[in-house]
């Protein structure tokens, strides 16, 4: 995740960041800035061609069709802002649960070695999920020194919620924790697999290709025909405009793309390893 200061306006506009989506659109703007000059030069120096009251009405529905399409992407980027903030809301309370967990288990725990293995493996699950998100090999280094035999075709988070749970139990039935106890720390247990299936939900269900479809179409075909009406207005002047406007409506789509899918590796992506790490830390310091 890119960290910068916000209040640093120069910055924002001179500078170009490596995921800034200028860099990415630069080909397709070069193409149609040679388009809208093809177009511009048939009009107005070849044909030599007036400016009608046809001409016109094609300005008035761009007007129009511009408004309609600004709806659809400021919808757009709210619904991909919406998945990226919900991610973010997710990693967070497995933070939270995590510290909770390990707070209950270092008042509760006496054993060194039972405090051990909830110090390996409360982190070890965020690790698990982090990598289980961005399509990594689970690393068993994380569990050097603990003999944990994961089957790699299997649910790796799964496995290692089905490991903490058993360790619970077997504290149970052999008295190191009561009952109470027990119910005490369910909630945060349980929370573990809730928060890794509502991140799955968001990396596995993509906005409705229709509709993502439909906006590039729209906007496509909205761009090309830009030059068409403002060639009269504008001359070749029309190059610099039709580019500029495409760059904004084609960064939006870009944006919306990127943050609906906040657990990948792209430079706007939630930063999860960094949180892992973090639960990581505060666990060892807890327990």
């Amino acid at each position: 995740m890119v960290q910068y200061n916000p209040k640093d306006w120069i910055t924002f506009i001179f500078k170009f960041h490596k995921s800034d989506t200028f860099r990415q659109l630069i080909p397709l703007m070069i193409f149609i800035g040679f388009y809208s000059g093809v177009i511009c030069f048939l009009e107005m120096d070849y044909f030599k061609l007036e400016e009608t009251s046809h001409v016109k009405g094609i300005s008035v529905m761009h007007t129009t069709v511009g408004f309609v399409l600004s709806l659809l992407l400021a919808y757009r980027t709210n619904t991909a802002y919406d998945r990226w903030w919900e991610g973010r809301k997710l990693w967070g309370a497995l933070v939270n649960n995590s510290r909770n967990l390990a707070l209950k288990l270092s008042v509760i725990l006496y054993d060194e070695k039972d405090r051990h293995f909830f110090r390996r493996l409360i982190p070890g699950y965020a690790s698990i999920l982090q990598k289980h998100l961005t399509n990594e090999e689970s690393a068993k280094a994380l569990f050097e020194d603990l003999d944990l035999e994961m089957d790699h075709q299997k649910h790796h988070p799964n496995q290692i919620a089905k490991m903490i749970f058993q360790k619970v139990n077997d504290l149970y039935k052999s008295g190191k924790i009561t009952g109470d106890q027990l119910i005490i720390i369910n909630s945060e247990l349980q929370s573990f697999t809730d928060v890794c299936g509502a991140c799955e939900r968001i990396k596995n269900t993509p906005i409705p290709y229709s509709y993502s479809a439909f906006i590039k179409k729209f906007i496509f075909f909205y761009i090309m025909t830009l030059p068409f009406s403002f060639a009269f207005t504008l001359g070749y002047y029309v190059i610099p405009v039709v580019i500029f406007i495409f760059y904004v409506l084609a960064s939006l789509e870009l944006i919306a793309e990127e943050i609906e899918d906040p657990f990948g590796l792209d430079e706007n992506d939630l930063p999860i390893a960094k949180i892992a790490s973090n639960i990581k830390k505060h666990v060892e310091e807890i327990l």
